[in-house]
């Protein structure tokens, strides 16, 4: 339930802060003096578009806060859901700066918009003339329909089917599509994967048989230097090894006269170890180094095979072609598993189908079964509201195929004349009579739902005397069923019902112009309902019918 409604900086408004009660209550007003202002101010609470041409000239940012009471309606999971404090007073508080930016609180927590539209549409419905246009849309219709089946649960049991279905529809197109790009290109993947398998490439082996082609290409010279080194190092005449030879045995035969001789024999001799098996070395690769031209054109056949592939398939390593070579495996292998795959999604596509179209079955019969309870309920609430030849029928069809909400169409047909015949209703009924339509359609609602807050706007537009009447009893009783009603209205019949009437008025100084709101008193209550019936001069017949009115107050 609304507890108080602050407004600051927001249109004609420079600070507005009203309480609020149970049960019904009026606002009145002449036009233009800020009732809409009101509304667009609760809109924002509900997630609508801020326009920084609201903002009350001069101020930097206008803020729009309301304070519920949710302790009755049992939505503690929007809290948990969401990570937000729960307290049983809630404070929804939108702030729109002159910047363009806007930020939206749930219980001085920012939120996002989303979060708190979702939460604001639990708390709040806002009824204005443009929602009669609802009327004709089937989303609204099929809605009323589930609101009084309390198919909620099969519903969403439905729902989560469906979108299985269609994700799983979704997978099998882009699976087919997949398969038939992949297929037409599986003789090229094939083409090339043989051709990489064909020549039997190995890791490393670029880089050894580069090796070996260096080796190859300059044998003669690489001999001839082997050659060369073995000479220096074991010739008689001064190599290295004879002279370092004779170089130990000297300093051996110094040991006993010279202490020192023994370390420096001893490195002599590690010496000349190392040198001999470097020489021992030398030598047998010198023996193995071979000019053969079979055998270098051999290795460049090879490594011309390899750059070529690399160049082919733009890499420049034998390891991205083995990694290509997976790759292709791997799409040859996808390709050869399409058609198992696709019979499987097919099979899964048709049992999820079967699951949701059983599921909307159900929902078929409690819609049914709703819309003939609908139509009951809409002659018995519409004849007292002057129309006693009414006629209101929900004809129900089948789609083409499985929607979002089933597959169910709905659509009201109405006539308010005898005999007439049965039409769309907004192809027959006047503002007055879609008015009193949507009125019925609203008291039906909130009698299946808890709805805390129901606002009107209006809704009396286009009727009078003792329909307006009939309109006030409707929401009198809507306003006594644990909720809070507010109309807005113009006519003193639906404004005398009120348990609590405010008034929206505006007041001009010099400078600028002021909407404000108040509760009125019992004595000036009779004053605006005795001005709404007469107009600006007020008589004391129209104070004397102002005083029937309330006194007919039930």
């Amino acid at each position: 339930m609304l507890h108080s409604l602050y407004i600051q900086n927001y249109a004609l408004i420079e600070q507005l802060d009203i309480n609020f009660g149970v049960g019904f209550s009026v606002i009145t007003g002449e036009t233009g003096a800020g009732k809409s202002i009101i509304l667009g101010a609760i809109g924002l609470l509900l997630g609508q578009r801020a326009d920084i041409k609201a903002i009350r000239q001069g101020a930097l940012k206008c803020v729009i806060e309301a304070r519920f009471d949710i302790s009755a309606y049992g939505i503690q999971s929007f809290f948990e859901e969401n990570e937000l404090e729960y307290e049983e007073e809630c404070i929804l508080r939108r702030e729109v700066y002159a910047s363009g930016k806007s930020r939206a609180f749930i219980n001085d927590t920012p939120v996002s918009l989303t979060q708190m539209k979702e939460l604001g549409e639990q708390l709040i419905d806002v009824h204005s003339q443009h929602q009669n246009l609802l009327l004709n849309k089937e989303g609204f219709q099929l809605n009323v329909l589930d609101i009084l089946s309390h198919n909620d649960e099969q519903l969403v049991t439905y729902q989560s089917l469906y979108k299985e279905w269609k994700q799983a529809q979704q997978d099998l197109e882009e699976l087919m599509t997949s398969a038939e790009q992949n297929k037409s290109d599986e003789d090229y993947i094939r083409f090339q994967l043989e051709q990489l398998e064909e020549a039997r490439l190995s890791a490393g082996e670029q880089e050894e048989l580069e090796q070996e082609a260096d080796i190859l290409s300059h044998a003669e010279e690489i001999k001839t230097g082997l050659y060369r080194i073995g000479q220096l190092l074991t010739s008689d005449e001064r190599g290295l090894l004879p002279v370092l030879k004779e170089s130990l045995n000297t300093m051996l035969g110094l040991q006993k006269v010279y202490s020192a001789a023994s370390e420096l024999a001893e490195r002599l001799e590690s010496t000349y170890i190392e040198l001999k098996d470097i020489s021992q070395d030398i030598s047998s690769k010198e023996e193995n180094i071979e000019y053969n031209p079979d055998r270098l054109e051999e290795v460049n056949d090879r490594l011309n095979l390899i750059y070529s592939l690399q160049q082919k398939h733009r890499v420049s390593t034998i390891g991205e072609l083995l990694k290509l070579a997976e790759e292709y495996t791997t799409r040859l292998t996808t390709i050869t598993s399409y058609d198992d795959r696709i019979a499987e999604l097919t099979t899964l596509c048709d049992t999820l189908y079967n699951k949701a179209k059983k599921q909307a079955m159900v929902l078929t019969k409690a819609r049914t079964t709703a819309a003939r309870e609908v139509e009951k309920q809409m002659a018995s609430r519409l004849i007292p509201l002057g129309m006693p030849n009414v006629r209101f029928q929900v004809e129900m069809g089948m789609r083409k195929g499985l929607g979002l909400h089933g597959e169910d169409t709905v659509g009201f047909l109405f006539s308010a004349n005898k005999n007439g015949t049965l039409q769309n209703i907004s192809s027959v009924a006047s503002g007055g009579e879609i008015a009193r339509v949507m009125l019925s359609v609203k008291a039906m609602i909130a009698g299946a739902v808890k709805l805390p807050t129901i606002v009107f706007d209006e809704i009396d537009t286009g009727v009078s005397g003792e329909i307006a009447d009939r309109m006030a009893d409707i929401m009198q009783e809507m306003g006594e069923q644990e909720r809070q009603v507010i109309s807005i209205t113009h006519l003193p019949q639906i404004a005398a019902r009120g348990c609590a009437h405010y008034k929206v008025y505006k007041q001009d100084s010099e400078t600028e112009t002021n909407s404000h709101i108040r509760r009125l008193t019992d004595d000036e209550r009779v004053e605006e309902i005795a001005h709404m019936l007469s107009g600006a001069t007020l008589t004391e017949a129209a104070l004397n019918n102002a005083r029937v009115l309330l006194s007919s107050k039930k």
